[in-house]
């Protein structure tokens, strides 16, 4: 089984359905990507949209290569 970690998570690869693209978060609150897992959805908020692109592509890679 792969897992992720991801800002205090650890995903496992194979139960993620769907991730975001990267949006502004609420309230202006820095950038943000969601991921949906079977049964869950989980927010991700980073500073900036860099830091955000950078956290969600790392993941997509990792999925990749499960």
């Amino acid at each position: 089984m792969k897992t992720y970690e991801l800002k205090g998570y650890t995903l496992v690869l194979d139960k993620v359905v769907f991730v975001s693209a990267v949006f502004t978060a609420d309230h202006e609150e820095g950038k943000q990507f969601n991921v949906r897992l079977v049964g869950d959805l989980l927010k991700f908020k980073f500073p900036t949209h860099a830091d955000a692109v950078m956290a969600r592509e790392l993941l997509i890679k990792a999925m990749k290569e499960v």
